[in-house]
């Protein structure tokens, strides 16, 4: 065979090879484009959905626009209670002086003493903080002191409705009315509840040292909102503040007696943080408006934490009380108490389940809202604010948002579907499966064997 001959063989084979790979590659190209028209646009579709699911489950309730002391207000003050301290004294008259009689019948024949303050509920299983001078008549005074100021109450109200000099009456009832010590006790009442509980007081401190006076109450009951305590070492200067409680100002004549257990809540800044008290201890100077009453009161920060109590004002000016000027005993001193008493703050599920219900509502999701103030209500019925929250939450129904993170199950299978689709078509777009095909072309190499 020339040399002609064979380069024109070589020649021959590597065109038809060649022609029939770029056959195969243009058959194969055409073949991928036209499934590519038809897999593409549904693999774009899978992709969103997977995309869409992960943005609508991921989006977290918010609502940016109710102001911060707003929802202080409404996550701690259903943790703020009145505290009522008391002393019965009853009496007894050796005469039928109907002139005496009449007005001992009105009373029972008892005339009460009682003291008002403001205290915080600091565990779940109703363990309550106060200042211990709240506690006046139950642990502060003595016997001899209840009856000298309920027997000057008792001559007051015989020698008015006799017309009597209080010197006369003063000496008759010494000589014909004898007594006793009928009772003695704390009461709380819970807000916008308005029959008191009893409570039984666990921790007192003589409160010889302001800035040491604690009182630790306990009450019946579990599921109690509280307050979590926070860190007065960590306090600064002018930092804001809220005080909450029940001032003897706020308890107007105008009001109904509803009204009564419905807490105050003002706000403030620390004025001082390195103030003491002539014994050494710490004390938080505010400058937040409070008055008789809000004693016992809890102190918040920005966080909604307990940071003190309101205990004492500072001195008169010209026999007026000059507001802007109280002092606090530091949450700090109030933990060591806690201790002594071995009672720690709990986190209550009323608290926690009420949280939710309200951020739900606060974003417009009043259909989830409504489940987690129904829980509440379920644990915890005196709740003050609950039975409002359901409902306005039904009010709203119509308008609930969809709260699309409860279905994350659902849209987990979903992705997982749609991946997989995903994965099918492009395999089944970029793999060519193309059918074998009959040869009825002659071997080049045959052929030239035969023409040789």
């Amino acid at each position: 065979m020339s040399k002609g001959v064979m380069s024109f063989f070589c020649f021959s084979v590597c065109t038809s090879f060649w022609e029939k790979i770029v056959s195969k590659t243009n058959e194969r190209m055409f073949g991928m484009k036209k499934k590519a028209f038809v897999t593409i646009p549904f693999c774009i579709v899978l992709a969103i959905l997977i995309a869409t699911s992960f943005v609508l489950t991921s989006k977290k309730p918010s609502a940016p626009y109710i102001l911060k002391p707003q929802q202080l207000a409404e996550t701690t003050k259903p943790a703020v209670v009145r505290i009522v301290d008391y002393a019965i004294v009853k009496w007894t008259i050796t005469l039928d002086d109907k002139r005496v009689t009449s007005v001992l019948k009105k009373w029972d024949y008892k005339t009460e003493l009682d003291g008002f303050g403001s205290g915080a509920i600091i565990n779940s299983d109703g363990y309550i903080v106060t200042n211990a001078h709240v506690l006046v008549y139950s642990h502060q005074m003595s016997d001899h002191d209840i009856v000298s100021e309920a027997f000057s109450i008792l001559v007051d109200d015989v020698a008015t409705e006799n017309n009597w000099t209080h010197k006369y009456t003063d000496a008759y009832l010494k000589q014909y009315t004898s007594y006793e010590i009928y009772q003695k006790g704390v009461d709380v009442y819970l807000p916008t509840v308005d029959d008191p509980i009893s409570a039984v007081v666990k921790r007192y401190q003589q409160p010889t040292d302001h800035g040491k006076d604690v009182a630790l109450l306990e009450i019946d009951g579990s599921n109690y909102p509280t307050i979590p305590l926070g860190n007065s070492d960590s306090i600064q200067d002018q930092d804001n503040i809220w005080v909450i409680g029940y001032p003897a100002a706020a308890d107007s004549e105008l009001l109904s007696m509803h009204s009564y257990v419905i807490p105050t809540m003002n706000k403030g800044q620390i004025s001082a943080v390195s103030k003491t008290t002539l014994a050494g201890s710490p004390v938080l100077q505010i400058n937040a408006a409070s008055t008789h009453g809000n004693s016992g009161g809890p102190i918040i920060n920005n966080k909604g934490q307990l940071i003190g109590l309101l205990t004492f004002r500072g001195d008169t000016v010209n026999d007026q009380e000059v507001q802007g000027f109280h002092f606090a005993v530091p949450v700090n001193t109030l933990k060591k108490v806690f201790n002594k008493a071995d009672v720690h703050e709990t986190k209550s599920q009323t608290d926690k389940l009420f949280i939710e219900g309200l951020t739900f509502y606060w974003a417009g999701y009043y259909k989830d809202a409504l489940s987690k103030f129904e829980e509440v209500q379920q644990i915890y019925p005196n709740h003050p604010e609950v039975k409002r929250y359901i409902h306005e939450s039904k009010q709203k129904m119509g308008s609930s948002k969809t709260l699309w993170a409860k279905h994350k199950t659902s849209f987990y299978i979903q992705d997982i579907v749609a991946s997989i689709l995903i994965l099918i078509l492009l395999l089944y777009t970029f793999t060519y499966n193309s059918k074998p095909k009959s040869n009825t072309t002659s071997n080049p190499l045959s052929t030239d064997h035969e023409s040789d």
